[in-house]
C-alpha cells in the first residue's frame, strides 16, 4: 500500500514538477512579488538587491564545482574501480544497494554534506553491475542519504555559534560562543543521528518500487559514457609514433607524485595544527591529492579531470539565480519578516517547532543552511532570550543551540522537495541519461511527511 502511494505522489510530480532551473525561475518571480506585496521596498530597490545577491554564491558554487569533479576523479582511478568491483560481488539484489547506500550515505554525510558526491559515485557504480535497479528511486535514495549532514562535522549552523567573534557576537545578539556540546553533543542531536542512520534505511526499504520495467540505468541512458575506455588507455592513445620528451613528462609519475607529496604534508600539518577542523577547503585539497596519487601521471589525471567536467552545467548557471534570490530575501527584509511572524507567536513549549517550520518555509527561498540563519537567526535567538528571562544562562545557552538546531533541522529537510541541492548529485548520476529533478522527487515526498512528524516531536519533547 505504502508503495502504491508512493507512486501516486511519483506520477504527480513527474507531471507537474518542471525542472530545477524553471523552478528556480518560479521561485524567483515568487519571491519578489512577495516582496513587493509584504515590505516596504522600492522595486527598484528589490531588483537592485536581486542584482548584488546573484555574486554572492560565487565562492561557495566553485567550492561545490570543484568538490564534484575532484571526487569523481578518484572513483575513476583503477584502484577505486577494482575497489568497487569486489564490493560489488557482496552485493546481490537490488534492495541490498539501497539499503546500503542510504547507510552508507548517512554516515558520510556527517563528515561534510559535500561527502554526497561519493555516495552518488558509488551509486551509480552499483547501479551498472546490479540488475534490477530502479535508478530513479536510487537517485532519490542518495540524496535523501545526506539529509542527516546538519548533524555532523561540518553542521554550518552548530559551527557558527562556537565561532568566535561571529557576526551574531558582533551585532550584540549573542554576549559569547555557544559551545558544540549544546549544539552537535545534545540528546536530540544524537536522536537525530540515529533517526538518519538507523531508521532511514528502513523507511526507504518499505518504499521501494515493485516494479523496474523502463527504469534500469541502461533504459535512461542517452548515450554512452566515456569511461567505457578507461583513463589509462586513453592516457596512453595519446602517446607520439615515436620517443618524445614531452610524452615522458605527460605519463610520468614521478612529477605528480612529487607535488601530491607536499599536499600530504600539508594535509597532515593541517590536521595537527588546527585539529579536526574539516571545511570545505581542505576536503576539496585532500580528494585533489588524494586524485593525484591514485591516478599517478599528469595525462591521465587530465583526462579524468576533462570527464569530470563535463557535466556540471546546472551548476555553473542556477547557483547565481539562487543567490539572486537570497539577495531579495535579505535587501527587502522578507526573510526577516517572515521569521518575525512565526517568533511572534511563539512560547517556551513551541519554540523549537517554531524555529523548526521557519527553517523549512524559509529554505524554500534561500536553500543554504549558513546563509539562511544569516537571515532568520537573530530573530531566532532574540525570541528565545525573551522567553527565557528566568532562566539560567546555561540553559539559556541549551535552548538557544536547541533553536538554532531546529532551524537546521526544517532546512535540511525541505530539500528533500527542494531540487536546489540535486545539482550536486546530477552530474555523476544523471551523466549521459534522461532523468530530471521530477523523476526523482517524488520518492520523497512520503520520507519528507513520515520524518516531518518525527522530527517535529523530536523538537518539541526531547529534553535538552
Amino acid at each position: 500500500m505504502i508503495t502504491k502511494l508512493g507512486q501516486k505522489f511519483t506520477d504527480a510530480f513527474t507531471k507537474y514538477m518542471p525542472s530545477a532551473y524553471v523552478f528556480a525561475l518560479l521561485l524567483t518571480l515568487l519571491t519578489a512579488i512577495f516582496a513587493i506585496s509584504f515590505t516596504n521596498s522600492e522595486p527598484l530597490q528589490i531588483l537592485e538587491g536581486w542584482y548584488s545577491g546573484f555574486w554572492n554564491l560565487l565562492s561557495f558554487g566553485m567550492q561545490i564545482v570543484l568538490i564534484i569533479i575532484t571526487a569523481y576523479c578518484i572513483a575513476q582511478s583503477s584502484p577505486i574501480k577494482k575497489g568497487i568491483d569486489q564490493l560489488a560481488q557482496w552485493i546481490k539484489t537490488p534492495t541490498q544497494v539501497y539499503i546500503i547506500i542510504i547507510a552508507f550515505g548517512s554516515l558520510i554525510s556527517l563528515i561534510s554534506f559535500g561527502m554526497v558526491v561519493v555516495t552518488a559515485i558509488l551509486g551509480r557504480e552499483l547501479a551498472m553491475r546490479t540488475k534490477g535497479i530502479h535508478y530513479p528511486f536510487l537517485v532519490a535514495c542518495v540524496y535523501f542519504s545526506f539529509n542527516g549532514w546538519v548533524c555532523g562535522l561540518s553542521s554550518s549552523i552548530a559551527l557558527l555559534l562556537n565561532t568566535d567573534n561571529n557576526f551574531l557576537i558582533e551585532s550584540g545578539v549573542l554576549i559569547e560562543t555557544i559551545s558544540t556540546s549544546y549544539t552537535l553533543g545534545s540528546s536530540l542531536n544524537l536522536a537525530m543521528i540515529v533517526l538518519f542512520v538507523i531508521v532511514a534505511p528502513f523507511l526507504i526499504w518499505a518504499l521501494i518500487p515493485k516494479t523496474f520495467t523502463g527504469k534500469e540505468l541502461k533504459d535512461l541512458q542517452i548515450k554512452f559514457d566515456e569511461e567505457e575506455v578507461s583513463v589509462k588507455k586513453e592516457a596512453l592513445s595519446y602517446k607520439l609514433p615515436y620517443k618524445a620528451v614531452s610524452d615522458k613528462l605527460n605519463n610520468s609519475g614521478w612529477l605528480q607524485i612529487g607535488v601530491a607529496s607536499l599536499g600530504v604534508i600539508y594535509i597532515i600539518y593541517h590536521f595537527i595544527t588546527k585539529g579536526f577542523d574539516l571545511n570545505f577547503n581542505i576536503m576539496i585539497f585532500i580528494f585533489l591529492i588524494a586524485g593525484m596519487l591514485l591516478h599517478i601521471t599528469p595525462m591521465r589525471y587530465s583526462i579524468a579531470m576533462k570527464r569530470a567536467c563535463s557535466n556540471i552545467s546546472g551548476i555553473l548557471f542556477q547557483y547565481p539565480f539562487y543567490a539572486g534570490i537570497m539577495g531579495i530575501m535579505m535587501t527587502s527584509g522578507l526573510g526577516e519578516k517572515i521569521s518575525n511572524v512565526l517568533v511572534s507567536i511563539a512560547t517556551p513549549e513551541s519554540y523549537a517547532f517554531i524555529s523548526y517550520l521557519t527553517g523549512g518555509v524559509i529554505n524554500f527561498a534561500i536553500p543554504s543552511a549558513g546563509g539562511e540563519f544569516a537571515v532568520i537567526g537573530p530573530s531566532i535567538i532574540n525570541m528565545v532570550q525573551e522567553i527565557s528571562t528566568n532562566a539560567t544562562t546555561s540553559q539559556t545557552a541549551a535552548m538557544i543551540a536547541r533553536a538554532s538546531m531546529s532551524v537546521a533541522y526544517g532546512e535540511s529537510l525541505s530539500n528533500l522537495l527542494q531540487p536546489f541541492f540535486l545539482l550536486i548529485v546530477f552530474p555523476v548520476m544523471g551523466k549521459g541519461l534522461k532523468i530530471q529533478a521530477r523523476d526523482v522527487v517524488g520518492y520523497l515526498f512520503i520520507p519528507f511527511v513520515v520524518l516531518f512528524i518525527i522530527q517535529a516531536l523530536m523538537v518539541i519533547y526531547i529534553p535538552y
